[in-house]
């Protein structure tokens, strides 16, 4: 900590060049920015910004008081949407989470709008990586400053640097434990307050603020594409959308599908589910369809109906065994499980938990039988030697071989004979509705994924066609048979319309461009993107799960673009026409599914897309972390090494 006992400034101009002087190690780098603390924190910042050679911005913090104690805080709100909450006043006020979202989204509408005030259309200037000297024009308790170093830390600057002109000894002190380093310019004995230390401690209005922030040497002048994103762009800490935002861009819709730019990011999970609670408890959504084979999936439907025999989430995820099982069998889908199942025992009305894809081929067609044997066990003999002819292997790759070379020439009509007798022979009556449903559903899954293998070895599209028309057959007959709104979760390769993507060029399509013509009027699409950060995938199909480095996004790409805006926001494009018409031109775009090789990211991992025609929303989480699986491994504890970290593609 650096300080001087005492000193009287002519006003925070003056306070700034002092101030300046003794931060001049910090010249000419190209790492600084300079934060202020508005109002009266910018006239300093700006001086030592002007000196420092580096960028200046203003960095807002909101009290969050509580609802009947509005003097005592539980929290603040910073600029970035940062939230730091006071644990020990949340947990003696007891406060719940909804108290906390309220309060926490009236202060966000006042804090933009502030920002708004000061930057315009400008977004917060990018400090992750970066040198952060946070200013103000003084401290007594320190208590704003103290919020603003804590929210900051979320922010993850390389180095945190408080300057302040003046302050107590005492609260210098406190603060200097907080932070990389500590300046105070003055430390009075006989602090009383800090217009004290001054000899003109006039009132800082907004104009000299906006002012101060257009003059400031080095601040970056943002482009007329990145200015338009600032502009429309909303806050979404942690990807998350506010109730406001959420709802309205969800509307009346009935299926609101979800997707990810990879599957092994914790944000985009996380952020999914949250959102996920508020259409559940909200906007009377009943159903959450996943991409994940459907028997395992229902197993979990057992579990957070409060059927079955599973005794915790963790117990009903084990289903999840074919590579990757990380993907389902992790810390956040758990949590969200978890709270289903407590959800569905407080309300009249419970959802369920489906899943859409189709490699379960074997399970499948065991779960058939298994429904057979306890309706009319004749029709169970009938079945299990129909589906006798896809015994090669153990899984769904085996047949896909053996198929490719003649094997089970047959097999096709045999699946189909018993989906429809399934369907159209046993009694209505024989068990209940949804035992039933489950077994048409495992039977038509059963015909869909033996053609899938049956293509798959033949270099055809039609093997994705075909696993995303199954994914989007049973989505609708899910909803006639809930007759509910449902989430849908999954991949942004298969939930971003393909239309907008170069995927169409080869004849391919995805459940969202189905899902949008199908209901064109009744459906949203939301993608998440990142920009670097961490990830859970495999080197290659049946490897085991790693923790590796994501690359920071291509030049060109719409990663990059988002990047350049700043912080986690998203641009929801029925209500940013701006933005839309900049996102509307082809852009590379980055796509992380089980497996990530950075070497060849360019070839392996992106395509050309328009991402404003692709999705009705994209929130960007700009640094995101990996997954945590269930099953964690000394490897994936590991990770990638930063000396084995690949700097070229």
């Amino acid at each position: 900590m650096r300080k001087q006992r005492e000193r009287l400034f002519r006003d925070r101009r003056d306070a700034g060049r002092v101030l300046a002087g003794l931060l001049a190690h910090y010249r000419d780098r190209d790492d600084v920015v300079v934060l202020a603390l508005p109002r009266g924190g910018v006239p300093v910042a700006y001086e030592v910004a002007q000196a420092l050679h580096a960028p200046l911005d203003v960095f807002l913090v909101r009290k969050l008081g509580l609802p009947r104690q509005p003097e005592l805080a539980m929290g603040a709100l910073a600029s970035g949407g940062v939230v730091v909450l006071n644990d020990d006043v949340v947990r003696q006020a007891r406060v719940d989470e909804q108290t906390i979202r309220r309060v926490t989204e009236q202060e966000q509408k006042e804090l933009l709008r502030r920002e708004r005030a000061y930057r315009g259309a400008a977004h917060m200037t990018d400090v992750a990586d970066k040198t952060v000297v946070l200013v103000d024009d003084g401290l007594a308790t320190g208590a704003s400053t103290r919020a603003a170093v804590r929210a900051l830390r979320q922010l993850r600057p390389a180095r945190l640097v408080v300057a302040v002109p003046t302050a107590p000894p005492s609260t210098c002190r406190e603060l200097a434990r907080e932070v990389d380093e500590m300046v105070c310019a003055s430390t009075p004995r006989d602090f009383i307050a800090v217009g004290g230390s001054y000899v003109n401690f006039g009132q800082t209005t907004d104009d000299e603020v906006r002012s101060l922030l257009r003059g400031a040497e080095g601040t970056p002048v943002a482009d007329t594409t990145t200015a338009v994103l600032r502009g429309d762009a909303v806050p979404a800490p942690g990807g998350v959308l506010s109730d406001e935002v959420l709802f309205d861009l969800v509307g009346d819709a009935g299926l609101v599908l979800i997707g990810e730019a990879s599957h092994g990011t914790h944000e985009f999970y996380a952020a999914r589910a949250a959102m996920t609670r508020r259409l559940v408890e909200e906007k009377g959504f009943r159903a959450v369809a996943v991409e994940a084979d459907w028997p395992d999936a229902y197993r979990v439907n057992r579990y957070v109906r409060g059927h079955g025999d599973d005794r915790d989430a963790e117990q009903a995820l084990r289903g999840f065994e074919r590579f990757p099982a990380w993907m389902w069998r992790n810390t956040d889908v758990v949590e969200f499980v978890t709270w289903l199942r407590g959800h569905n025992e407080r309300a009249s009305e419970q959802v369920g938990f489906y899943g859409l894809d189709l490699y379960s081929l074997h399970r499948s067609a065991a779960e058939v039988v298994a429904y057979l044997e306890g309706v009319d066990p004749q029709a169970a003999a009938r079945a299990r030697e129909r589906y006798s002819c896809l015994e090669h292997g153990e899984d769904g790759r085996s047949y896909a071989r053996a198929a490719a070379f003649g094997a089970g020439d047959d097999c096709e009509q045999r699946v189909v004979e018993q989906l429809v007798e399934l369907c159209t022979s046993m009694p209505s009556a024989a068990l209940p509705d949804d035992e039933r449903f489950h077994a048409e559903r495992n039977a038509q899954l059963v015909r869909s994924a033996e053609e899938y293998y049956r293509t798959m070895f033949g270099g055809r599209v039609s093997s994705w066609n075909l696993r995303d028309r199954h994914m989007a057959e049973t989505l609708e007959a899910l909803r006639e048979h809930l007759d509910t709104k449902i989430v849908v979760w999954a991949h942004n390769s298969h939930l971003g319309d393909a239309r907008a993507t170069e995927f169409a060029t080869r004849g391919e399509l995805n459940v969202g461009q189905l899902v949008r013509e199908r209901f064109p009027d009744d459906c949203r699409l939301i993608g998440f993107t990142t920009y670097t950060g961490t990830v859970t995938a495999a080197d290659d199909w049946g490897g085991p799960a790693d923790r590796k480095r994501v690359r920071p996004a291509l030049p060109g790409s719409v990663e990059e673009q988002l990047h350049e805006v700043g912080g986690d926001f998203a641009l929801a494009f029925p209500t940013a026409p701006r933005g839309a018409r900049v996102l509307r031109t082809s852009r590379l775009e980055r796509a992380i599914g089980v497996i990530y090789r950075p070497h060849t990211e360019r070839h392996s991992h992106y395509f050309r897309a328009r991402p404003a025609d692709q999705f009705d929303a994209v929130i960007h989480v700009d640094r995101t972390t990996a997954l945590e699986p269930l099953e964690r491994t000394p490897r994936w504890d590991r990770g990638d090494l930063p000396e084995s970290y690949p700097h070229a593609v």
